[in-house]
């Protein structure tokens, strides 16, 4: 009789060891979450674009940067941001770190087994009094589980969803920045074109005032002109130098924004034609509704949605009882060197049930902050779909006139310039006074200015319009949901 009590008392424990490893295995299985479902509303803009020629209206919108640009300075320009731009790298960290945020709460959802080993030595007075004492020693070696949540009502999981939501849409405002950093170094290399243009503009008129003052002064000195013809010359002479000096200012600030842009010392920067900067490549715009998968600013805040919406299922969880394990299972021993002989072995099994009663409305209110905080997050998405189209609309209303803004202005040059030529003559012939002339000089450099700003236009135009189609993403131009799935499982396989 007494050696099947001992029998017994041998296989409970492995009884209970085998419900406890159940027990920790069930939930690894899956389990739901309390998540209401998310339902994104229609966009809040209309489904057609409003402007712009319905040629535009293309599917070739997969064309990367590279096919936009001709000139190879350019090129070089944005490869050398995509490597040196610090917007770029804090963008790549704030991506690193919401991964590795993921990974901590994808953590969560498994035991945490820790190994720990203990030495104890007490010493204890004999209990009759003789004055004599004793030692006692216990060492232990244990496997052990502490506080592992049984996730019943999916508290974790929805925290782990949220998480894996705030990773993408970190995600998305790295391709976004990326794309922010291509417009805005060849954007910046285009206005750094014009104002030097326009500092050569300035440069040339002012060569010209001041032959023009030169003979005019000799003229005077010889009783030929007026003190007046000569003090208009100085006039205009002096009015083209401090135009000059803001053109060479303002090529200097263009410089420093690009270098800015780029991220290092450019050295010399040579300007060269701005017509010549840009391909022919005009990006198709494509039906508004693709505009939702190919701007990652408006993916950014679909996530930030999503992951708002998966904190309600957090907040709704807490609702809810909760069971945390704690176990143990090792050897203890009085003896460290009969630590693992047979019959030493110890476990520890502690469930723990949790029950929400009183909680100052604590739960209440953090649901509430759960449940504003989506609707904070729908708001943010519904702005940033408005915002984009709004940006694409203007576009599209400025690349419909700006091819004949520019023809008109290179028109407008030709005219002023045989304008100029006649004048010119009519000085030399003495039947135009030097008003005139002076008139006709100033509305050459006018209309050359002018020139220079309706190209740089015309190509900050093709930019704004790659930037707010949202670039070449061709390979990221799935549902969100199916690229939630997709990144889950890369992220799950990468984990060490």
């Amino acid at each position: 009789m007494k050696k099947t009590t001992r029998s017994q008392n041998h296989t409970h424990p492995h009884r209970l060891l085998s419900l406890s490893v159940f027990a920790f295995l069930v939930p690894l299985t899956g389990c739901s979450t309390l998540q209401p479902d998310l339902k994104l509303p229609p966009a809040p803009v209309a489904m057609d674009w409003q402007s712009g020629s319905k040629d535009q209206l293309g599917s070739d919108t997969d064309r990367p940067w590279q096919d936009m640009v001709r000139s190879e300075r350019a090129r070089s320009l944005v490869e050398l941001a995509l490597v040196q731009n610090r917007d770029l790298r804090i963008a790549a960290l704030n991506v690193q770190r919401a991964q590795a945020q993921y990974r901590i709460q994808r953590a969560a959802l498994l035991p945490e087994v820790d190994g720990v080993g203990t030495g104890s030595s007490q010493r204890a007075q004999a209990p009759n009094g003789s004055g004599e004492s004793s030692v006692s020693r216990t060492y232990s070696a244990d496997l052990s589980v502490v506080a592992w949540e049984l996730d019943l009502f999916g508290r974790v999981a929805s925290l782990k969803d949220a998480a894996l939501q705030d990773y993408l849409s970190t995600e998305a405002a790295q391709r976004a920045t990326r794309l922010s950093v291509v417009a805005q170094v060849l954007g910046s290399y285009v206005q750094l074109c014009a104002d030097l243009q326009r500092q050569q503009l300035a440069q040339e008129t002012l060569a010209s005032r001041q032959a023009s003052y030169q003979l005019q002064n000799s003229l005077n000195a010889a009783g030929l002109s007026s003190s007046v013809e000569l003090r208009r010359a100085k006039t205009e002479l002096h009015e083209i130098e401090d135009q000059t000096l803001e053109a060479v200012a303002a090529a200097a600030r263009s410089r420093n924004t690009l270098e800015l842009v780029v991220g290092s010392p450019l050295g010399t920067v040579e300007g060269e034609p701005i017509a010549g900067i840009l391909t022919d490549v005009v990006p198709g715009v494509g039906v508004p509704s693709d505009l939702l998968y190919r701007r990652p600013d408006i993916l950014a805040a679909e996530h930030q949605l999503r992951a708002a919406n998966a904190n309600i299922g957090s907040a709704r969880a807490a609702f809810f009882p909760s069971i945390t394990l704690t176990g143990s299972f090792g050897s203890a021993s009085q003896e460290l060197s009969g630590l693992f002989d047979g019959g030493t072995r110890a476990w520890s099994f502690i469930p723990q049930l949790h029950l929400p009663i009183f909680n100052g409305g604590r739960l209440r209110a953090s649901l509430k902050v759960a449940k504003v905080d989506r609707d904070r997050a729908l708001a943010d998405y519904e702005k940033a779909i408005q915002t984009s189209f709004r940006e694409v609309s203007d576009v599209l209303a400025d690349q419909a006139v700006i091819g004949d803004r520019v023809r008109a202005r290179r028109d407008q040059v030709v005219s002023a310039d045989e304008v100029l030529d006649a004048i010119g003559d009519r000085y030399e012939a003495g039947i135009s006074d030097q008003l005139e002339l002076l008139d006709a000089q100033r509305g050459l450099y006018s209309s050359q200015r002018s020139l220079v700003s309706a190209e740089s236009r015309q190509v900050q135009i093709a930019i704004d319009l790659y930037r707010t189609l949202g670039g070449n993403w061709a390979a990221d131009q799935v549902t969100p949901v199916a690229k939630t799935r997709w990144s889950e499982s890369r992220l799950e396989r990468s984990m060490p």
